[in-house]
């Protein structure tokens, strides 16, 4: 009987997936198409609040530039993550975890566990070492794993947990004066780590997603018999470590295989890094997407040794960065337009949208409540830390008014803020690059996710939430 019930369920699950998948595979758009779709919902979204077409069109152009540091920054990311995880060291490390599962659905339940804990560290490296991950399972000879399952299992630390652990932004700039907004230190005060990502609440929901979503990746995966490997795609897995390089052919390349001009410079790199983690809190210097980019390509240079070997990674890792070099100025117009295009009255349509959820809230309804907004408008502007400094002024404000827990106020906002990304391609450029999927390839099985989270995070937001008591802010 007990077998009969597993089967229901695995079977269940699977076919959710694969027929989403099916769909998507079919009608799915690419994430550029996706992310121009966008741009028309949001602004017919603002002329129905009466922003005017030339409010609107300079919105557009006044933010198409606005993400090009942080484009920029995730560009690095992917391809400090990729040199890091390519190197020798961190090969083997990976080679020898892609050993350890030993069946199919093993495997991918094995990158669901695996991605998301490298998430609670940063959501970053997340992204890269899930793609790697999966690409040395896809090696595996023994195994025939589901390629788009595997791939979609490396996501889940950006659609399940990233903000719940040290990389969330909104926790991170609550917890530090110097990083809160003038304006914003009145209404929140300093809240720190204790009151947000450690509250035994928020340790509470971050242990569920995690059994929860390496479950679903478990089930959901297609059995042997109905997977397709990434051989089946057509996707080439071969090696991703460098093992040896030819020696040099001309007396001029004999500093690119000498490690000397590697050492002075990491010893410089080092140097600086040992004066910033001396001069600040180690988390806030590590949370720091520079000082993080910083690192690792210190520490991509020291691990491939030699600057042949470094190059040749950084010239294996660039094409995994054109989705993110096209797509993301557009996502930069879309928060522009809803942020900054005000309307007849002065307001813009994220202050309407944030009004109606307000003004429908109760202390006991504001959680979850104010989790289906975050979710609704972070599927339009992905952006942890800097969304959370726009809408933390009035959130936190009614929090006060209707005396929420603060603290719980920033993980409802961090909860929410992961569920959009189950489905939005904006971030999942990283890892697509990597797998050399699209994201249609994988959203049937973060669809299976997203059924699941949704009521499951926004039930656990206003259900933990009943079990804390409303503190003023702390203000230095």
């Amino acid at each position: 009987m007990a077998k009969s019930v597993g089967t229901f369920k695995t079977s269940h699950l699977e076919r959710l997936a694969s027929s989403v998948t099916n769909w998507a595979e079919k009608w799915f758009p690419d994430s550029y198409i996706f992310a121009v779709l966008a741009i028309i919902v949001v602004s017919l979204g603002a002329f129905l609040v009466g922003v005017s077409p030339k409010a609107v069109a300079t919105s557009f152009g006044d933010g198409y530039w606005s993400l090009i540091p942080f484009t920029m920054q995730m560009a690095i990311v992917t391809i400090s993550g990729y040199i890091v995880a390519s190197s020798p060291p961190a090969g083997k490390l990976i080679n020898w975890l892609a050993k350890l599962p030993k069946t199919e659905r093993q495997a991918v339940a094995y990158v669901a566990f695996f991605t998301i804990l490298a998430s609670l560290l940063n959501w970053a490296f997340s992204l890269v070492f899930g793609g790697l991950y999966v690409r040395a399972i896809a090696r595996r000879q023994d195994l025939r794993v589901d390629y788009r399952a595997a791939g979609a299992a490396g996501y889940l630390g950006l659609g399940a947990t990233w903000a719940l652990g040290l990389s969330s932004s909104a926790a991170q700039l609550q917890a530090n004066v110097d990083s809160i907004p003038k304006s914003l230190l009145p209404i929140t005060g300093v809240i720190p780590f204790a009151e947000t990502i450690f509250l035994p609440q928020s340790l509470i929901m971050l242990a569920v997603l995690l059994i929860v979503s390496v479950v679903i990746a478990y089930l959901s995966a297609p059995t042997r018999e109905r997977a397709v490997t990434a051989q089946d795609l057509g996707i080439d897995v071969q090696d991703d470590v460098e093992k040896s390089i030819a020696p040099p052919r001309q007396p001029g390349e004999w500093l690119e295989y000498s490690p000397i001009l590697t050492i002075l410079v990491v010893v410089l790199g080092f140097w600086w890094l040992a004066q910033e983690f001396a001069s600040k809190n180690v988390i806030m210097a590590i949370s720091n997407l520079n000082t993080y980019n910083f690192l690792f390509l210190m520490m991509g240079m020291l691990l491939t040794w030699r600057p042949k070997r470094f190059l040749h990674s950084v010239a294996k890792s660039v094409p995994s960065v054109a989705g993110i070099l096209i797509q993301f100025p557009l996502y930069g117009s879309i928060a522009y337009i809803l942020t900054k295009a005000p309307g007849a009255d002065g307001q813009t349509l994220s202050h309407h949208i944030s009004n109606f959820f307000v003004s429908i809230s109760t202390k006991d309804t504001f959680s979850a409540l104010m989790g289906v907004y975050s979710a609704i408008l972070g599927f339009f502007v992905p952006s942890g830390g800097g969304k959370w400094i726009i809408e933390a002024p009035y959130l936190m404000q009614a929090a006060n008014e209707l005396k929420v827990h603060l603290g719980w106020t920033v993980m409802v906002y961090n909860a929410a803020e992961a569920l959009p990304n189950l489905i939005n391609p904006f971030f999942m450029m990283a890892l697509l690059g990597v797998l050399g999927l699209k994201a249609r390839d994988i959203v049937g099985y973060t669809v299976t996710q997203l059924v699941v989270h949704a009521p499951l995070v926004i039930f656990m937001l206003w259900a933990l939430g009943e079990t804390l008591t409303y503190h003023p802010p702390v203000i230095p």
